[in-house]
């Protein structure tokens, strides 16, 4: 490509590096005052100096030394830590010091994900309750500002005057705070964190990254879209940006003109769409690895206890995409893994909420598909999963109730990154046998028993559908016999297969006694 400035980004820096060096030594934005380091582990401290600099970092009486490479480089990695603080780290170069004051030793999870994840804490249905509570010290923030970018970025980009990309302490004033994040941090990340910290008594430091209406593969990294054939449409819709980024570049103004002057004459009762605004040259926050470069990269390697995520709506908005996120989803926790280079940290994610008009067949919508994806991801090590199909809008694809989600994904923590003996998970999908008529379907995580409803009832069993050999799904009975369900319709006297909650907005109402909602699943290949 001719004149292609980002063919010249990485050359750029090293050649800035090479010259003129860092006027002062400079730390990544993660690594700043009150940030919360992960506990238990030799955690990764660097930044930038001139080329063969010599660096110290005095923390807790103890001093360590690295040097800068010819990029300008330095890392190295303090001594584990028990959980506790505050301390000061005190970085050293050539006539340059940075002095970095209320350090906390504890626990550091990612939020990140689309719009779920991402509204804020003054967005929740208890908003005003859980602003006034929010006055535990102890838990720590920093939210990565929203921008995408075609070359994968060493640092964050600050803005001025707000409180995103730096470390700050929860209090009420804080949550309610109006020039950070968007309107307030992650609800779900803060209900989290909240758990955490009484599941732990540790320092809780979450870090927000996150970005509404986005698809999985804007999180990947171009590399790790490489590492699978079936991703080669997103890598070459990558390059293809690439290759036309300076004619994009030069020509974006003159489009961004006319799209103004299309929405100033536009008139919203005419019953014209409203006018789109020009893709931007880079291809925006859903372009592939586009999310990765700007909001995950940066971060690398910052230890981490583990991440939640929250996402998949996006990808399920076609069909092709939907069935496609059962290789794409893992591919993007493979690829996070592999980056980090901190072994198979924990990955927790909730499976995608009912929504849409209720279901009107037992097999139905792409929703169902994405929620698949989500449940033989489990198949990954230390993974787990929060169930919310009862929690949901059928109207509102942003349901106002962030706070059982935070509690559930807390309860799979506790489960898969604490080592606690619980029951975190509602009843899962193990096996089918058919006895005449009958479907008997035995579950994995049914805890102290299986119920109808979230706290017990009478009610009859919903959202179980049957087929016979013609693969046509019809509403079924379904009743309780001990750890099993029993599923028949007098419509299939030879069942093959069933289907539980199949649907955007499935009625199933199967819990365990510990009040957790069974995941939707089918029997048929």
């Amino acid at each position: 490509m001719k004149n292609n400035m980002l063919k010249y980004l990485s050359v750029i820096w090293l050649l800035c590096l090479g010259t003129t060096g860092f006027a002062q030594l400079k730390l990544p934005a993660v690594i700043g005052d009150n940030m919360i380091i992960q506990r238990d582990i030799k955690a990764p401290i660097w930044g930038w100096a001139n080329a063969g600099e010599k660096i110290t970092v005095v923390s807790k009486d103890k001093t360590d030394t690295a040097q800068t490479g010819n990029d300008g480089k330095w890392m190295l990695k303090l001594d584990a830590s028990k959980a506790g603080g505050p301390f000061e780290m005190t970085v050293n170069g050539n006539g340059s010091t940075i002095k970095l004051v209320n350090i906390w030793a504890g626990d550091v999870w990612v939020a990140s994900g689309q719009s779920n994840m991402e509204f804020g804490i003054q967005t929740d249905s208890i908003a005003a309750e859980s602003i006034a509570a929010a006055t535990d010290s102890m838990i720590h923030f920093f939210v990565v500002p929203m921008t995408p970018s075609l070359q994968p970025e060493k640092d964050i980009t600050v803005p001025e005057a707000s409180l995103d990309g730096k470390w700050v302490v929860c209090s009420p004033e804080l949550m309610a705070a109006k020039n950070w994040a968007w309107h307030g941090f992650s609800a779900v990340g803060y209900y989290f964190a909240r758990e955490i910290r009484k599941t732990t008594g540790s320092p809780v430091g979450m870090i927000g990254t996150y970005k509404g209406g986005t698809p999985a593969q804007a999180w990947i990294s171009l590399d790790g879209l490489q590492q699978s054939p079936a991703f080669t449409k997103y890598v070459a819709a990558h390059q293809l940006l690439v290759d036309n980024y300076d004619k994009a570049q030069a020509d974006y103004p003159a489009k961004k003109a006319a799209f103004q002057q299309e929405l100033k004459a536009w008139d919203k009762s005419s019953g014209k769409p409203r006018p789109k605004l020009p893709m931007q040259p880079d291809g925006g926050f859903n372009a592939p690895s586009n999310l990765y470069n700007a909001m995950i990269a940066p971060l690398i390697p910052y230890a981490i206890k583990g991440v939640i995520w929250y996402q998949g709506e996006s990808n399920g908005n076609q069909m092709d995409a939907a069935v496609e996120y059962a290789t794409l989803f893992p591919r993007l926790i493979n690829n996070w893994r592999a980056k980090w280079n901190q072994g198979n940290f924990t990955f927790l994610y909730v499976q995608l909420a009912n929504f849409r008009a209720p279901a009107q067949t037992p097999a139905e919508g792409n929703w169902a598909w994405v929620r698949e994806a989500q449940l033989k991801t489990l198949q990954l090590p230390n993974t787990g999963m929060a169930v919310i199909t009862d929690i949901g809008n059928a109207s509102n694809i942003h349901p106002t109730d962030k706070l059982d989600v935070g509690l559930r994904l807390a309860l799979a923590a506790r489960k898969v990154a604490y080592h606690q003996k619980l029951v975190y998970s509602g009843p899962m999908y193990k096996s089918m046998r058919v006895k005449g008529s009958n479907a008997i379907i035995r579950f994995t995580e049914t805890g102290s028993g299986l119920v109808t409803g979230r706290h017990g009832g009478t009610d009859a069993l919903q959202g179980f559908g049957i087929a016979g050999s013609d693969g046509k799904f019809v509403w079924a009975q379904a009743r309780i016999e001990g750890n099993t369900v029993v599923v028949h319709s007098s419509e299939v006297p030879h069942p093959v297969a069933v289907r539980y909650n199949w649907a955007d907005n499935p009625p199933g109402n199967l819990y365990n006694k510990e009040g957790l909602p069974a995941s939707g699943f089918r029997t048929d290949k």
